[in-house]
């Protein structure tokens, strides 16, 4: 592949074009007109805007992407995580115009993008299952029989859901009906599938991703695992490799139950394979994901392995470049999503201009944006405004590097996830090691973070004190002849002069 495409936006897209540029490939980017002016259009060698600002009219255009990239002769798509890059059927039209999907093939995708297939296959190769119904629930019966099997506390989730959309948990029998019902409903507008699905509720657990590569000449490792159990809304929002509870046999175990279902949907290129772990480090199969993660960068820390460019060398039809027995993990590596969000007002998203930018610089610091210093925060998109992330050569001295990194991170005109996550980096259940997916709920306040000014009260003090500070200089210099007087200066203002 000389030419590559990168489906994608943002942060993403900027990161796998810094490898192709390493690697000699020439990049083209697809832009809504909302990024006209994002960093990853400027860096491509070539840019189409492919429409407008919504994902829908514009990044969601598998076959206006397809068209592009016939048109500028481009040999591969990167989609990246997001939009497209679960979309067995992108994935299969791609393949059908001749151009390389750098990604698992359609029928990989079909196999382990449907929460419920996903089960079914890792059933044959006898892992660990959360205890619950075999497939769809179809009716509010067989729910009951499912949940009185399990036992109460149960689960409900979308089988073709994510990042907390179609999920339920129900721990009275008199509300199972009409939970199910809302999460039917919830699943079918964001997904389109409102098949729900019914399993026991792990209490405290912990959640474990084992980051995956495979080629097409039978190969398929482990790159170990991630801890992403610090998370708001189900949605992970911290992130480090490796877990501080994983012995290395568990490790083991968990990583050959990876590369078996990995091996069962013949899986080529990145994947991971995501379990619970519960509090008697009994591990549960919850799903796969075909495609890189977000958090893919602390693997890259530990291990030195580069991500994207094994995927695009597994694209090309090459082995892979490593094998299990060279995978050594050195040392510790932290991530952090630095999103435009409340986290006062539960982490709600804020849009607004970044005023200020200053990403932190310094030794085992790394920092994944799309962003620049006076662009707009678009609301039509994720609200991540960069990856910020640390390695040492321990879990404490990556801590303290996380915390002198966040301290170094310069933003204003949004409200960002920074000072929550320092609060994480410096909470006694963090620190230990001893936390779940439930930390926010067990852990955090709005008022435990720092109270100083927003960014916007910020902004505006600075204003009023610039023209204050302009009008006393102007007064200052007026001709020695004019009169001045205290009438109509307020007396906040006589105080300052």
């Amino acid at each position: 592949m000389k030419k590559i495409l990168i489906a994608n936006r943002g942060e993403i897209a900027m990161r796998i074009m810094r490898t192709c540029r390493d690697m000699g490939i020439s990049t083209v980017a697809v832009f809504s007109e909302a990024d006209r002016k994002a960093p990853f259009v400027r860096y491509a060698d070539e840019a189409v805007c492919i429409g407008p600002p919504e994902s829908s009219k514009s990044y969601l255009l598998g076959d206006k992407i397809i068209e592009v990239a016939k048109q500028l002769k481009v040999d591969g798509i990167h989609p990246g995580y997001g939009f497209l890059s679960e979309n067995a059927g992108f994935a299969q039209k791609v393949k059908d115009a001749k151009l390389i999907f750098i990604g698992p093939s359609a029928e990989a995708m079909r196999m382990m993008g449907d929460k419920l297939s996903a089960k079914h296959t890792a059933k044959k190769y006898n892992i660990p299952m959360v205890p619950g119904s075999d497939g769809a629930i179809t009716d509010i019966k067989e729910a009951q029989e499912v949940a009185k099997k399990v036992g109460l506390p149960v689960l409900i989730k979308a089988s073709a859901g994510g990042g907390g959309k179609g999920m339920r948990v129900v721990e009275k029998a008199e509300m199972l009906e009409e939970q199910i019902k809302l999460a039917t409903s919830e699943a079918k507008s964001a997904f389109g599938d409102g098949s729900v699905f019914i399993e026991r509720y792990v209490k405290g657990p912990r959640h474990i991703e084992i980051q995956l590569m495979a080629d097409n000449h039978g190969n398929a490792v482990y790159l170990f695992e991630r801890e992403c159990s610090i998370q708001r809304r189900h949605q992970k929002v911290v992130e480090e490799a490796p877990s501080s509870v994983l012995t290395p046999e568990l490790r083991k175990k968990m990583g050959q139950c990876a590369v078996d279902i990995a091996k069962a949907c013949n899986y080529s290129g990145a994947g991971t394979v995501e379990f619970l772990l519960d509090e008697n480090m009994n591990f549960y199969f919850l799903e796969m994901n075909t495609r890189l993660q977000v958090e893919h960068p602390v693997t890259e820390l530990i291990t030195g392995i580069d991500l994207v460019k094994e995927q695009i060398n597994v694209a090309r039809g090459n082995k892979l470049s490593f094998t299990q027995d060279e995978l050594k993990i050195h040392g510790h590596a932290i991530e952090i999503r630095v999103c435009a969000e409340d986290p006062a007002n539960n982490f709600l998203p804020d849009i607004g201009k970044l005023t200020t930018y200053t990403p932190p610089k310094g030794p085992g610091v790394r920092v994944d944006d799309g962003m620049e210093e006076g662009m707009d925060i678009p609301i039509y998109y994720d609200p991540m405004i960069a990856k910020l992330i640390v390695h040492g050569e321990n879990r404490t001295e990556a801590i303290h590097r996380m915390i002198r990194a966040i301290d170094d991170y310069k933003i204003s005109g949004v409200e960002t996830t920074l000072e929550f996550c320092k609060f994480v980096m410096q909470h006694p259940a963090f620190t230990s090691g001893k936390f779940d997916t439930h930390f926010v709920a067990q852990h955090f306040k709005p008022e435990m973070l720092n109270h100083t000014p927003d960014n916007k009260e910020q902004d505006m003090i600075a204003a009023i004190a610039a023209t204050l500070f302009a009008a006393k200089k102007e007064m200052k210099h007026a001709a020695p002849d004019a009169q001045t007087s205290d009438k109509g200066i307020s007396a906040w203002r006589k105080r300052r002069d």
